[in-house]
């Protein structure tokens, strides 16, 4: 049975140590400004909370062989310190994908028609890459903003500003609106 909280599900994207990591290459600046919001979220939504990690492959192929020879340091097993979640998933699902977006067969079967919240990291690359294939395919899908990070504060805005063109398969709400039930 579900906990009360929000409505649907809540997907924690790839809030790992390589996102992290200020040293890291892939670094979200406001990654630390974000967790405190996620782990409020996570709380509200109970037995209702995948979380997802961004892994690499073992063969890279297609342009992905030009993107890992572009970031070397990825190339690690999906056990590698770098890759793990920052947070204890507890008993909720986790999802590993090679790829930036997480839509696929594996997560619509643990959400079904959603409705679906989503925060996590980086806004301007595997959060987008998650919520619009999952609008697309027309689950309601809610962002929100300051429980995600970008690669920077600019690619953050502009990808939430591209995101909230697909309203109304997409909405953008904050933490606190979304806990007060808004």
């Amino acid at each position: 049975m579900s906990a009360p909280g929000p409505e649907g599900w809540l997907v924690v994207v790839d809030l790992q140590h390589v996102f992290g990591d200020v040293d890291s290459a892939w670094g979200a600046p406001r990654f630390a400004e974000v967790r405190p919001r996620i782990r409020r979220l996570v709380d509200a939504f109970g037995d209702r909370v995948v979380w997802t990690r961004f892994v690499a492959p073992d063969r890279p192929a297609g342009a992905w062989t030009a993107y890992y020879e572009q970031f070397d340091f990825a190339r690690q097993p999906p056990d590698a310190p770098l890759y793990a979640l920052v947070e204890d998933p507890g008993t909720h699902p986790v999802l590993e994908a090679t790829t930036f977006g997480k839509w696929g067969p594996e997560l619509a079967a643990i959400v079904g028609d959603g409705p679906l919240t989503v925060a996590g990291v980086a806004t301007d690359c595997c959060v987008i890459s998650t919520v619009l294939p999952a609008a697309d395919a027309g689950v309601p899908v809610r962002v929100v903003r300051d429980a995600c990070a970008g690669s920077t504060d600019d690619d953050h805005d502009a990808a939430v500003r591209i995101m909230g063109l697909y309203a109304p398969l997409v909405a953008i709400a904050t933490t606190d609106e979304v806990l007060a039930g808004r």
